[in-house]
């Protein structure tokens, strides 16, 4: 059997490929960045672009509103695909199960084929009492992540700088209580670097490493203003997430889900200069991850 095993290690690196193969890198543009593009417009730009895929909002101003989602979402995923893209993934506002847009927009996304969507988020209030908001976000976490069993959809939630979560550390306790199968985590590298500072956002990666669902790539750093020290976004390689161990994480947990490119830093208008820095960030994404 070791025989067996060396000789595949051999033959792998002489074909130039790794014995255990990686699973297939699938990039994604965040379609917020394109908001004056119809859906087949922006299926072809974001093809053009060098992505695989497309992050579409379903949200307020997004792509497809929420309560047109039933009617539109098929009709958007449709003419995305036409380009030869894939829609693995949607970015929503919901934060309640009980809205009543909830049921019939997942319902109508896993329908369509779309496996992954991103939740809304959860504010921490004026209240000192931290602990109550924490655990009445895990109860609504519970709840959207039943529905979404239910509507056949996995839920990924984000951890955004200055919401609860961000850290990971405060939610973790609530997602290691539902199914796997339907619940993890929206992995956002920027915003757990700059809530973690130096290394507490390496140790939050390893964290949610097993429960990794989607994740998203944008890059900051920190810098002083005539109003203090400010987290400043920047393109993808000139901050200071250290991508290179953000790679080796990815593949030493097989992730394989849909890694979804932002744009937050400042870019000149138009949809050229957008499409211009989508290409350069992508490239830089390639090369780590």
């Amino acid at each position: 059997m070791l025989a067996v095993t060396a000789q595949a290690a051999i033959a792998g690196a002489i074909a130039g490929t790794p014995a255990t193969a990686q699973p297939r890198r699938e990039f994604c543009l965040f379609s917020k960045h394109l908001p004056e593009l119809a859906w087949g417009d922006l299926g072809k730009a974001v093809k053009d672009a060098g992505f695989e895929g497309v992050d579409l909002t379903v949200r307020a101003g997004g792509h497809v509103l929420p309560e047109r989602a039933p009617d539109d979402l098929p009709k958007a995923v449709d003419a995305i695909m036409a380009h030869g893209l894939k829609v693995p993934m949607i970015t929503t506002e919901l934060t309640s199960a009980t809205a009543p847009v909830a049921r019939p927009l997942l319902m109508a996304a896993a329908k369509s084929g779309v496996k992954y969507f991103k939740t809304g988020y959860w504010r921490y209030s004026a209240s000192s009492d931290v602990r109550a908001q924490v655990a009445a976000t895990g109860k609504a976490l519970a709840e959207l992540a039943a529905l979404a069993a239910e509507s056949g959809i996995e839920l990924g939630f984000h951890n955004h700088q200055a919401y609860i979560g961000a850290a990971l550390w405060d939610i973790a306790p609530s997602m290691d209580r539902l199914d796997p199968r339907w619940a993890g985590y929206y992995f956002d590298p920027r915003h757990a670097v700059a809530e973690g500072g130096g290394g507490s956002w390496k140790a939050a990666t390893y964290l949610v490493a097993p429960r990794l669902k989607m994740v998203a790539i944008k890059d900051c750093r920190w810098t002083k203003s005539a109003k203090g020290w400010e987290v400043e976004n920047c393109p993808l390689g000139e901050g200071q997430v250290d991508w290179t161990f953000v790679g080796k994480a990815l593949r030493d947990a097989n992730f394989a889900g849909p890694i979804s490119l932002h744009l937050e830093y400042e870019i000149p208008p138009g949809t050229r200069h957008t499409l211009d820095a989508a290409v350069r960030d992508l490239a830089v994404a390639r090369r780590h991850l």
